[in-house]
């Protein structure tokens, strides 16, 4: 059996990170049963999460994880569309993971408010005498990266103006369609669904969210995915008490 290795609910969400809702989501899709373990980056080959044990194999990176799945069970994510339609959802997929994965990060780590009452307890585990300097320096590098991927680059409001361009685009793409690219879920869809639940989370409070709840459509998508991959977690009952 597969087993999945992530950090596991928090944050109002089933799973923290958005990647590793990614994967789990395709394991889900393609039928495959596996068992979930709590981890943290640095046990993956690759220093992040996800990563899956398969048999004698280990492979992180949801991208790669998913060519293993379709290479070794034969399962293809994207039957459903042409050859457009493909490269239409993969550069999609790019999008979700690195401009609107960046204004999503700014949100959780460089808000203080917001790191403080979320990824800060990632290292209540540490040893006390280094809990804090745990938590500055994994800050730190997260607000470094966030400053080369350009959007850290800008003032808080125009950060999230240049966000909502993506967003929008996303918000056009699903229209009035249960999936992004039509009837039937794709790969493309785990992707924007563990993106579009992180951001809108009840658990944070950010101008990212806020912007994003206009779009009716988003937020309807993420509460049929919600019902549909994780049909026991309370996402509805959470976003009405926010």
């Amino acid at each position: 059996m597969i087993t999945l290795y992530g950090f596991g609910p928090g944050f109002g969400l089933p799973e923290i990170s958005p990647f590793v809702t990614k994967t789990e989501v395709q394991l889900k899709m393609a039928g495959l049963a596996y068992r979930k373990e709590r981890a943290m980056p640095p046990a993956s080959p690759k220093g992040q999460l996800p990563y899956i044990a398969d048999e004698a194999e280990r492979i992180a990176d949801s991208t790669f994880i998913r060519a293993h799945i379709e290479g070794k069970y034969g399962f293809d994510f994207d039957a459903p569309l042409s050859l457009q339609d493909r490269a239409q959802a993969w550069a999609f997929e790019r999008m979700i993971e690195h401009h609107v994965h960046s204004a999503l990060i700014g949100s959780r780590w460089v808000d203080a408010d917001n790191f403080a009452k979320g990824p800060s307890h990632l290292f209540d585990g540490a040893p006390e005498h280094l809990r804090e300097k745990l938590r500055e320096d994994a800050q730190f590098r997260v607000a470094e990266n966030y400053l080369l991927s350009g959007l850290g680059r800008h003032a808080p409001d125009e950060d999230v103006d240049l966000a909502m361009r993506s967003l929008f685009a996303l918000s056009v793409q699903l229209g009035d369609k249960p999936y992004l690219m039509g009837g039937a879920p794709c790969g493309t869809d785990a992707t924007a669904f563990g993106m579009l639940a992180g951001i809108l989370t009840p658990f944070f409070t950010s101008q990212l969210r806020e912007r994003t709840e206009r779009f009716q459509n988003l937020t309807d998508y993420v509460s049929r995915m919600m019902l549909q991959y994780y049909p026991d977690f309370a996402w509805t009952s959470v976003r009405q008490a926010a």
